[in-house]
């Protein structure tokens, strides 16, 4: 029994250090990818500026791609969390939390934000998943303030999808020509979030919009 418990253990300890590794791998690809793109980068730049041998990458990731795509999709994760918290707070508060969030993440991970929208791995299924994933929980956090819950009708949803997908053209051109703020940038997807709300009421009058919130500060 006790050599049992001792195989169990050194298996916990092996499958920990393993993931912790993994862990790490994928911060450091973080960082060399933040802002250069999938194809910049061989994997022997990336071995050698992350000081560990290729054959590490390869035993977690299978491949440059595989590396590239754990790594978007935990940078996705941490958007994805933050859009979906924050439950407690008022709805105009969350609205600007979470548009705010995104324009941070667009921001400090360009490369990635690319990838995600508009392709660069090739525009394929994981690719898709992670960008849907992106837009919905988008949705649901505007959905949950304007109307209460997350569940909505087609219309009103299309009328959010529309609006997320033109945040996103509207986010990628705003990384590649800089210009405005980012509380600029904010205000003004927040403002145009207005318009597609009250489009929504008018071709649906069960959805209301909710009024417009003043903001202090």
């Amino acid at each position: 029994m006790r050599q049992q418990s001792a195989d169990v253990t050194s298996r916990t300890r092996g499958t920990e250090r393993s993931a912790a590794r993994r862990a790490e791998l994928i911060a450091i690809g973080r960082k060399l990818f933040a802002d250069t793109s999938y194809d910049a980068l061989s994997m022997d730049d990336i071995a050698r500026q992350a000081h560990v041998a290729k054959g590490l990458i390869y035993y977690y990731f299978q491949s440059k791609r595989g590396y590239y795509l754990a790594i978007v999709q935990d940078s996705v994760a941490d958007l994805v969390t933050f859009a979906a918290s924050g439950l407690e707070r008022p709805a105009v508060d969350r609205v600007h939390r979470t548009i705010d969030g995104y324009l941070r993440f667009a921001e400090d991970h360009q490369a990635a934000y690319r990838t995600i929208i508009s392709g660069g791995v090739g525009f394929d299924a994981e690719v898709q998943a992670i960008r849907d994933g992106v837009r919905e929980a988008i949705v649901a956090t505007i959905a949950e303030g304007a109307y209460g819950r997350s569940g909505i009708a087609p219309l009103a949803r299309m009328g959010l999808i529309a609006w997320v997908c033109g945040v996103e053209g509207a986010t990628l051109d705003w990384i590649d020509r800089p210009g405005l703020s980012r509380d600029t940038m904010r205000e003004l997807l927040v403002k145009s979030l207005g318009g597609a709300l009250r489009a929504i009421e008018e071709l649906d009058p069960s959805y209301p919009a909710p009024p417009p919130a003043r903001r202090d500060g």
